[in-house]
């Protein structure tokens, strides 16, 4: 059996949050992956890669991310991987996943500090 690492998250709750944020939040996941992969703190490297596949999983299975969006995501998820599994991986690959997921977690913060000021979504 599969074991739940954001149990609130698969409760539900993430299916309230909108792409940016949910996506800001796996590229969270993926950053610090990323880190613990290049320090060689194989724990730390081994949660964070199972949570940044788990958050992947779940928007992936949003409903309201089907079609393109989906696919990107999947894709997105599949150059995760690659980075730490695929001999033949790009150098730049870990940068080029940084810089994307940096722009959603930039927008996600920026839709924070709208809804905080009473802006809205």
């Amino acid at each position: 059996m599969k074991r739940t690492l954001h149990k609130h998250a698969a409760a539900g709750a993430w299916n309230r949050l909108e792409l940016v944020e949910q996506l800001g939040n796996v590229g969270s996941e993926v950053e610090r992956a990323i880190r613990a992969h290049s320090a060689g703190r194989t724990n730390r490297f081994e949660g964070a890669f199972e949570r940044a596949l788990e958050l992947f999983d779940l928007t992936a299975a949003d409903p309201r991310w089907r079609g393109h969006r989906c696919q990107e995501i999947l894709r997105a998820r599949e150059e995760f991987c690659r980075l730490f599994f695929d001999p033949d991986v790009a150098p730049d690959s870990a940068e080029g996943l940084r810089k994307y997921f940096f722009g959603f977690g930039h927008a996600a913060r920026m839709l924070h500090y709208r809804r905080r000021s009473g802006g809205g979504a």
